[in-house]
């Protein structure tokens, strides 16, 4: 079978591949033996706890936020080695004095949680020692994890809160002391156990842990055989299963990176072997990676974020969010496609590809609990409630048939890969909860959101533009769950003055976030996929760019016109823009690839990519003109090369 042809091939180039220099969330240390052990044990108590918080609801949130926020920051300093030079078989006796001062410091506040609560306004000397004891620990593992660019940003931001008395225009405010900033960023409610690691803490860490047992039960595996079946045949088949298998197992991992890696171990080989170059395969996997973030029904963790800051539930987030990725996808698809034509490439021959309905009968049932999860959020289940069913039909589904069953112990394996997949996260969340508390606390950004809408004069498209530049360059140097929340509180605010609707906005910020992992010159997923490929990562980055280029088209679209995305309007007023835009997306990729039932002209390509963005753009005379533009090229083009005009034109 096909699945199984390079199996060996790809399990030497994972093992090659040092993913720590691609991504710092990903650069572990890796412990032997009683110290394994040991590191397992923890992880396992920190997963168990966060379980049992959600399942039984017995705890207060602050008190779920201090442990969570413990655990976190503690493992992030026992996980992650503190330079590049530190040895990553050991503990650091440094590190774990500094996971047990955090320890303790969480423990001090856990203890006195009530009276905390009494003297709110009124903290004594204590409490800003270990408050602000806690902020420094939080930042400098933040600055292990995810890395200096978010670190400073928010040090900024606690800089700000100082020195806002001296700042001029929008940015002047009164000032504040040391105790009141420290105070207000760890104890209240309004800082580093703010909102995001509230989040962080319940539903994140649910759907981490879900996708992890989805992970052991084998359905990652089963998405990428079933995408090879029924794509594998096709012109340049093994891309298209790259896209296929990508769109479906980002909904379990909601990583760019690790979805880049784990697909495109095997996807990349393959379209090498095919005849694509590898700047190419690497950018197809890249790309189409990006998008599981976007992916319905589990998508990237900032997603979550969303559905609590707007407020609404994720269910109805999920329905606003799938026409964007079906158009993100299709784009990524009909760009494999022309390129596939273009060089000649051809699929895998059928006699080595696994029959589809052998593959569903024998392992179908492994998708039952993503269906599972899908049905209990559309039916009014709470996300907690809906991701605790989604686990414990995931543990239970394996042992339905003899061919899926799998060890208990794997199955358990899953709580460790949970809490440490949710540490990055965490520490990031705490971070940009420092950001989001000096923002309420001096009020920046309403004074930023006033600021910006009298530099662009109450025009929607430049704040939108200044929008896009925000989170694409923010996007370069922090995770995306960092790089919504900063995003949203800062930007967002610029985009509803300027008239557009509250969830847009927010989806806005996040699909540029995003998009920033694939967008030179820092782009996380296309190295990562040029580290397979063995390919120049810059190279690979302008290829991802430009395969997912309706990625960067696309928030525009529901942005300046909301039906689409079934804001204020219907299925059926969205589906003439999905259709429009379909053909769009069609039209800019012929242009783009350079094929429209043949190679074609630059002359050519320029009116079909123009005539795409007209489709692409609402309204009824710009998508007449548009359709015109590409069904007319089309026409022409294959006139001409059906009478041999070509060389004459």
């Amino acid at each position: 079978m096909a699945f199984n042809i390079f199996a060996k091939y790809n399990r030497t180039i994972t093992e090659d591949i040092d993913l720590s220099a691609i991504d710092r969330e990903s650069k572990y240390k890796n412990f032997i033996g009683r110290q394994d052990t040991a590191l397992t044990v923890m992880l396992v108590i920190f997963s168990c706890f966060q379980l049992y918080a959600s399942i039984t609801n017995r705890f207060p949130q602050q008190i779920v936020r201090y442990t969570h926020l413990g655990f976190a920051i503690s493992l992030a300093y026992i996980m992650y080695p503190a330079t590049k030079k530190t040895d990553r078989n050991k503990h650091s006796i440094p590190d774990l004095l500094l996971a047990l001062v955090f320890m303790g410091v969480v423990s001090y506040f856990l203890y006195n949680y009530k009276e905390l609560q009494l003297r709110a306004g009124a903290y004594e000397k204590m409490d800003i020692l270990f408050a602000g004891v806690g902020i420094f620990l939080v930042l400098l593992a933040c600055w292990r994890v995810v890395g200096p660019p978010i670190v400073i940003i928010s040090s900024s931001f606690i800089l700000y809160g100082f020195a806002g008395k001296y700042l001029p225009g929008f940015l002047h405010h009164r000032g504040y002391s040391v105790n009141r900033i420290i105070t207000h960023l760890f104890i209240t409610t309004e800082g580093v156990i703010g909102n995001p690691l509230g989040v962080s803490s319940t539903f994140i860490f649910l759907f981490i842990c879900f996708g992890a047992f989805l992970e052991k039960t084998g359905i990652g595996q089963f998405f990428i055989d079933a995408a090879t079946s029924l794509a594998g045949w096709a012109a340049g088949g093994p891309a298209k299963v790259s896209v296929l298998a990508s769109a479906l197992t980002g909904t379990i991992s909601g990583s760019s990176v690790s979805n880049t890696v784990s697909t495109g171990s095997f996807t990349i080989p393959m379209m090498k072997k095919l005849g694509y170059k590898s700047e190419f395969a690497a950018a197809v996997e890249a790309a189409a990676s990006t998008g599981g973030q976007i992916m319905p029904p589990v998508m990237g963790s900032a997603a979550f974020l969303i559905s609590d800051i707007v407020g609404i539930p994720y269910s109805t987030l999920m329905k606003h969010t799938i026409v964007p990725a079906i158009l993100y996808f299709t784009g990524i698809w009909v760009m494999v496609h022309f390129e596939a034509k273009k060089n000649g490439l051809k699929g895998l021959p059928k006699d080595q590809l696994a029959p589809i309905w052998p593959l569903l009968r024998k392992k179908g049932q492994l998708i039952l609990p993503l269906v599972a999860i899908i049905y209990f959020m559309l039916a009014g289940f709470t996300i907690t409630r809906s991701a605790l069913w989604g686990i414990c039909i995931a543990i239970l589904i394996p042992f339905l048939r003899k061919d899926t069953r799998v060890p208990v112990k794997q199955i358990l394996s899953a709580l460790p890969s949970a809490g440490k997949s949710i540490v990055s996260v965490a520490t990031a969340c705490a971070t940009a909860g420092i950001i989001v508390g000096m923002v309420t606390l001096t009020g920046l950004g309403q004074r930023i959101g006033g600021g910006m809408f009298e530099l662009v004069g109450g025009n929607v498209l430049l704040g939108l533009m200044c929008a896009m530049i925000t989170s694409l360059i923010l996007g370069m140097g922090v995770s995306t769950t960092s790089n919504y929340i900063i995003t949203s509180t800062v930007a967002a605010p610029i985009l509803i003055n300027l008239g557009v609707p509250l969830l847009a906005a927010h989806l806005f910020c996040f699909y540029f976030g995003i998009i920033a992992d694939i967008t030179p010159p820092v782009a996380l997923a296309a190295y990562a996929g040029s580290a397979i490929a063995k390919s120049n990562p810059f190279k690979t980055g302008l290829n991802a760019a430009k395969i997912a280029i309706g990625a960067f088209i696309i928030p525009y679209m529901f942005a300046l016109s909301p039906k689409m995305i079934l804001i204020g309007g219907t299925v059926w007023d969205a589906l003439p823009m999905f259709i429009t835009a379909i053909i769009g997306m069609i039209g800019i990729s012929e242009g783009f690839i350079g094929y429209i039932n043949g190679p074609t002209k630059p002359w050519w390509r320029l009116i079909v990519v123009a005539g795409g963005l007209l489709l692409i753009i609402p309204g009824y005379f710009t998508d007449i003109v548009g359709a015109v533009a590409v069904f007319g090229v089309m026409a022409i083009h294959r006139f001409i090369l059906k009478n041999h005009l070509y060389h004459k034109i």
